[in-house]
């Protein structure tokens, strides 16, 4: 998570970038934009920094071939760490690089801010920041301001919400032999759009226990959802209740112990066997970083634990929310109606 009480926009190039595909091209300024409105620099604050407050993920630069000096944004950004008179010409070959990137005909077009920053704090530290963010959704905006006889009532057709940042990313003063620490947003959510992170920053996770225990969650959910049919003839009550489980040795523990968690949670010998060999499997393919035992980010439970549904959904008239015991739920098959139920049992409604 970063703050930015005591932090400083001390300088900001804005230019604009369109599609290659489209035969559309970029624009870059002359020169730095002159921030003298304290009130708009309070905006621009806003917009670029207040969607990083409840980040927690933390990557490094990285490329390929192990050589950090060949992925582009880390070596502008350690041009403009090591001489901010460059800023802003520096700005301008980090825009071209972006449009040089952006191959995919649906990728819109938009402006590029590009911002340095004194003293934003990250993890218990002052940091100085390179930013860069990109604007691509406008919106229409009212204005209503007092008139001869009353209000006059007027449009702005291609604002900007400065409460919805669309692209974004943090690169810190820190750690540069290791890729700096980097966060990063991008709210499109699309896969046309990850050349955001993949192609223009070329970004790696950093293996903390934030990450591993983000992981690890993952892993469990993947194996009970998916890959647990493969071996075993289980329900989805079954499912929901190892999953209300999972969830609740990651909140109840301060460390994780593949172990202890496989006999707490899954029980079954031939299941643990199952789900160590899946999470070793799952591990060498997409590099996860997994660890037998790590401390627990309780920050990483949290916003795992709202992709942890436990819901039991029948046909499209009822939804069942388990929450606790699975003993109180009993299925069946009713031979007259040639239908499956659920009885629940309860001691009083809320």
């Amino acid at each position: 998570m970063v703050t930015s009480y005591e932090a400083t926009l001390e300088e900001l190039s804005v230019h604009r970038i369109g599609n290659k595909i489209q035969n559309e091209f970029y624009s870059l300024s002359a020169q730095p934009l002159q921030l003298e409105d304290e009130t708009l620099r309070g905006f621009l604050m806003q917009y670029f920094l207040t969607p990083f407050e409840k980040e927690n993920e933390i990557y490094r630069l990285m490329h390929s071939s192990g050589d950090l000096n060949l992925n582009e944004l880390f070596h502008f950004s350690s041009e403009i760490f090591n001489e901010s008179t460059k800023f802003h010409e520096v700005s301008g070959s980090i825009t071209k690089h972006l449009f040089d990137i952006s191959n995919h005909p649906k990728i819109k077009s938009g402006e590029l801010y590009i911002a340095r920053f004194k003293d934003l704090q990250l993890e218990g530290e002052m940091v100085d920041a390179l930013g860069i963010f990109k604007s691509e959704t406008k919106e229409p905006y009212l204005t209503v301001s007092p008139g001869q006889d009353g209000f006059i009532v007027s449009y702005e057709e291609n604002g900007i919400n400065i409460n919805k940042l669309d692209k974004g990313c943090l690169i810190f003063n820190i750690e540069k032999d290791q890729g700096y620490k980097v966060m990063v947003i991008d709210q499109t959510n699309r896969t046309d759009a990850a050349y955001w992170k993949d192609e223009f920053l070329k970004l790696r996770i950093r293996n903390d226990n934030f990450n591993k225990t983000s992981n690890t969650l993952n892993v469990c959910k993947s194996f009970i959802t998916g890959k647990i049919d493969d071996d075993f003839d289980i329900s989805k009550a079954d499912k929901i209740d190892l999953l209300n489980k999972s969830l609740k040795y990651f909140k109840d523990n301060d460390s994780f112990n593949i172990d202890e968690f496989a006999e707490e949670v899954i029980g079954n010998p031939r299941a643990i066997e199952s789900f160590k060999s899946y999470t070793k499997e799952y591990n060498n393919e997409f590099d996860a970083g997994l660890e037998e035992s790590f401390d627990i980010s309780s920050a990483a439970v949290k916003k795992q634990a709202r992709v942890f549904k436990s819901i039991l959904k029948l046909d499209k008239n009822f939804h069942i929310y388990i929450h606790g015991n699975k003993e109180l739920i009993e299925k069946g098959f009713d031979e007259d109606k040639s239908m499956n139920f659920y009885k629940v049992y309860f001691s009083e409604e809320q």
